[in-house]
């Protein structure tokens, strides 16, 4: 029997005090798929054990469920394989109804005695954290003694995600963010069930990502940012760290290397890649458009495959996010023949191509992944291009400018954020369906959606909060939750739920006027 320990139990509240209001069942985010309340519930006490099977999986949610709890409640909550019926019980199944979970779904049951978390995977019993974190008192996030007492309400919930893909990006190449700054996010983004970070590696302003064969991309290119501030890049270590951390966190790191445009970093590191064979100085503005690797010189794919190679062979996922959009100073002819020799190389190491939708533009590899970040202004050729592309079998991963970008400003008051797709409040960037959103293109043909954070105007974790907050758990919920539990207005009750505990993990937010937040 495997136990770990903690402190001792804290004393509970006071006799004739109020106690914390019991959350309904299932009033989380992203909405269950179906919710069935009753009974007397469950009580986390002193004497609560976390029970697991023989299995490393169980075992890793629970330390993870565990080290969550431990310092709000002050109990033990040792994690034990002894035989028991009650506690917190962590089951990963293979009968008929748990197979009908699928690879990510859970179910919870909350019980006089016991609270039973069972899936078919680890993900799935990851995911059923989640959802019983958001169902106790928002105080159980903080990193001190509070009192409890510490109940979810009684039922069962029983829950499966809409889609497979559900992502947020995180620019750290416009200013670069530390591998701390990085896990942070992950852990906002894993409490709403996303289970994809896109990690934007390169771009005009800096390359973010050790790359053995061309050492002066870091060491020279990944010198500055927007600004003109010191940059910084990931080591091959680090790059672990993050992959490693995220993987705890059941999220895949999708890399981007973007190209043939975006390459200025690049293309002041090696003079070669430049078709006069003169480098640009390094670039500290926030322009777009003007950069392009030279698409008729061979060193350009030798370039290419290393890099292409070296990512591959250091990432676990399926993909690798090879970019595309704003390549202004390529010529048609060739982004065509640039993205026809890179694709096969992404293959030949393993991976998955994804790209932004301007992809669809040249011929999409057989399996590749187009992200469509178009958005109201965007012209129907364009939007054409892509519905076509996926009528052929391209896969879309939808991430609208003026709907997913969470970079943007909510109102022309933010002092943060962009706004050349419009303003993006938190209502308009809940209230679209990803299924129907790209008229025309099959609805089998979408497999998620993206939520991404580009970072001209952003450098610390405090306004990566405030710009992902409210809206990263709308895009989430976009994601998990069934379409016929998409509205609006029941939503942002459920929203506004989750600011205390946003109080608690310390992440200052977006107060919209459109949400009804709880007084004080």
């Amino acid at each position: 029997m495997g136990v770990s320990s903690f402190a001792a139990a804290p004393p509970r509240a006071a006799a004739g005090a109020e106690l914390p209001a019991l959350t309904p069942l299932g009033r989380v985010v992203p909405a269950p798929l179906r919710t069935e309340e009753g009974g007397a519930g469950y009580e986390i006490t002193a004497k609560t054990r976390i029970r697991v099977g023989a299995g490393a999986r169980e075992r890793r949610v629970a330390e993870y469920l565990a080290a969550v709890l431990r310092p709000s409640t002050g109990y033990r909550l040792p994690v034990t394989t002894g035989k028991g019926e009650d506690g917190i019980r962590l089951r990963i199944g293979a009968g008929a109804a748990d197979k009908a979970l699928g690879a990510e779904g859970y179910r919870v049951v909350s019980a006089r005695g016991s609270l039973t978390i069972t899936s078919r995977t680890g993900a799935g019993l990851f995911h059923g954290v989640q959802t019983v974190r958001q169902q106790l008192p928002a105080a159980v996030e903080k990193k001190t003694e509070q009192r409890g007492p510490w109940r979810v309400a009684g039922g069962t919930v029983t829950d499966r995600p809409r889609y497979a893909y559900r992502s947020t990006m995180l620019d750290v190449s416009r200013h670069f963010f530390t591998v701390d700054q990085v896990k942070r996010y992950i852990d906002q983004a894993a409490l709403y069930k996303m289970n994809k970070l896109h990690l934007h590696l390169s771009d005009d302003q800096g390359w973010r990502i050790a790359v053995d064969s061309w050492p002066r991309l870091t060491t020279y290119g990944g010198s500055t940012q927007v600004g003109g501030g010191r940059g910084g890049y990931y080591t091959k270590a680090q790059y672990k760290e993050i992959i490693d951390y995220a993987a705890s966190r059941y999220l895949e790191v999708v890399p981007e290397i973007d190209m043939p445009g975006h390459t200025n970093a690049a293309l002041a590191s090696y003079a070669e890649l430049n078709c006069d064979g003169v480098a640009p100085p390094l670039y500290t503005g926030t322009e777009v458009g003007f950069s392009s690797l030279c698409a008729t010189k061979g060193v350009t794919y030798d370039f290419v495959d290393d890099v292409i190679r070296e990512l591959a062979a250091m990432t676990p996922g399926t993909y690798l996010h090879i970019g595309g959009d704003e390549a202004h100073s390529t010529s048609h002819e060739d982004f065509v023949a640039f993205m026809d020799k890179v694709q096969p190389m992404v293959a030949k190491y393993g991976k998955t191509v994804l790209g932004w939708h301007q992809l669809t533009g040249a011929t999409p590899a057989e399996g590749a992944v187009a992200q469509y970040w178009g958005y109201d202004r965007t012209g129907a050729a364009e939007r054409e291009q892509v519905v076509n592309a996926a009528k052929n079998g391209t896969r879309l991963v939808l991430s609208p400018a003026d709907r997913a970008y969470l970079d943007h400003k909510y109102t022309k008051d933010t002092p943060l954020g962009l706004s050349w797709a419009g303003y993006v409040e938190v209502q308009r960037s809940y209230d679209w369906d990803p299924g129907t959103y790209l008229q025309g293109a099959p609805a089998k043909a979408v497999i998620g959606v993206e939520a991404p954070l580009w970072s001209e105007t952003l450098s610390t974790s405090a306004q990566l909060d405030f710009m992902a907050f409210p809206r990263l758990p709308g895009i989430a919920e976009l994601g998990w939750s069934p379409a016929a539990t998409h509205d609006w207005d029941a939503y942002k009750v459920r929203l506004a739920g989750q600011a205390p505990r946003w109080d608690a993990l310390g992440i200052g937010y977006y107060k919209s006027p459109q949400v009804p937040w709880p007084a004080g």
